[in-house]
C-alpha cells in the first residue's frame, strides 16, 4: 500500500494545536512538506519545530485570521502562486455551544464565513496546481453532527452541514481530475477544546470535571476519548496515494458513538 507523501506539499489549517497539529506531524512523517496556517504566528513557530523533517523537508507556516476571508484569500492566493500544493487539510475551530434559537443573525453569517467561505478560498487557490498535477487531496474536518445534528450546538450544525454538501458537490466536479473530496468526522476528541468543553459543563451543572468526562465516555462505545492522532491517522490516509479510489465520503472517527451507519 502506498502511503507515501514524500515530494508533496501539503497545508493544513487550525494547525497551531489540536487535531490539525497532529496532522500535520503525520503527514510529515510521510514525507510530506507542510505548511501549517492559523493566525497566531508564535504558536505556529513552536509547532513548525515539532515537525519531523526525515524527508529533508522545509516545513514553513502562514499567518491568517480564518475570521477575515479577505486575509485569509490574499495570504493564500499569494503562496498558491509559487508553489504547487497536493493536500488541503481544511479546519477550523467551532463556534460556541448553544440552542439554536439564541442564536443572533450575525452568528450565523460569522461561522458561515469562518468555514465554508473560507473553505472555498482555500480550494479555489490550490486547484490550478493539483489539476497540474493531476494529483489532489482535499480533506475537511467536520463533525460527527453532519450524520446526527448534536444537542446545544444549533450554529455549528447548521454551518457543518452546509460544508458537507458543500464537500459532496466539489467531489463530484473535481473527481475527473483525481482529485478527491473528502470529510473527517471527529467525535470527543482529547484536545485542549474538550477539555474546555466538560470545565464549562461541570461549572454549570454543578458537577465534577470527573463526573462529567465519565457521563460523556459512556455514550462511546470504546469507552474514551479518541486522541488527535487517532483523528490525524485516518486524515493522514485519506491525503495519500492509497486513498485514490475514495472520494466524496464523510467518515466519523469516533469510537462508535455516533448513532447512524
Amino acid at each position: 500500500m502506498n502511503i507515501s507523501m514524500q515530494a508533496k506539499t501539503a497545508i493544513i489549517c487550525g494547525s497551531s494545536q489540536g487535531i490539525g497539529l497532529a496532522t500535520a506531524i503525520e503527514l510529515a512523517k510521510l514525507g510530506a512538506t507542510c505548511i501549517l496556517m492559523a493566525r497566531n504566528e508564535s504558536t505556529l513557530q513552536q509547532a513548525v519545530e515539532q515537525l519531523p523533517a526525515s524527508y529533508s523537508q522545509q516545513h514553513q507556516y502562514l499567518v491568517a485570521d480564518f475570521n477575515k476571508p479577505d486575509e485569509v484569500k490574499l495570504v493564500i492566493e499569494s503562496f498558491a502562486a509559487n508553489n504547487p500544493v497536493h493536500t488541503l487539510v481544511n479546519n477550523s475551530g467551532g463556534p460556541a455551544g448553544g440552542p439554536i434559537l439564541d442564536a443572533t443573525e450575525e452568528d450565523f453569517i460569522e461561522t458561515f464565513n469562518r468555514h465554508l467561505i473560507c473553505n472555498h478560498i482555500l480550494t479555489k487557490a490550490v486547484l490550478p496546481s493539483m489539476k497540474e498535477a493531476n494529483y489532489g487531496r482535499i480533506i475537511n474536518i467536520i463533525s460527527t453532527s453532519v450524520k446526527i445534528p448534536l444537542p446545544n450546538l444549533g450554529v455549528s450544525n447548521t454551518i457543518r452541514g452546509a460544508v458537507a454538501s458543500w464537500a459532496k458537490t466539489m467531489a463530484n466536479e473535481l473527481g475527473q481530475f483525481n482529485i478527491t473530496v473528502n470529510n473527517v468526522l471527529p467525535g470527543f476528541t482529547d484536545t485542549q477544546r474538550l477539555q474546555s468543553i466538560i470545565e464549562n459543563n461541570a461549572a454549570k451543572n454543578n458537577k465534577t470535571i470527573a463526573e462529567v468526562q465519565a457521563a460523556m465516555q459512556s455514550e462511546i462505545p470504546v469507552k474514551r476519548f479518541g486522541t488527535a492522532a487517532e483523528i490525524a491517522n485516518v486524515i493522514a490516509f485519506l491525503a495519500s496515494p492509497a486513498a485514490s479510489y475514495v472520494n466524496g465520503t464523510s467518515i466519523p472517527v469516533d469510537g462508535g458513538r455516533t448513532g447512524s451507519i
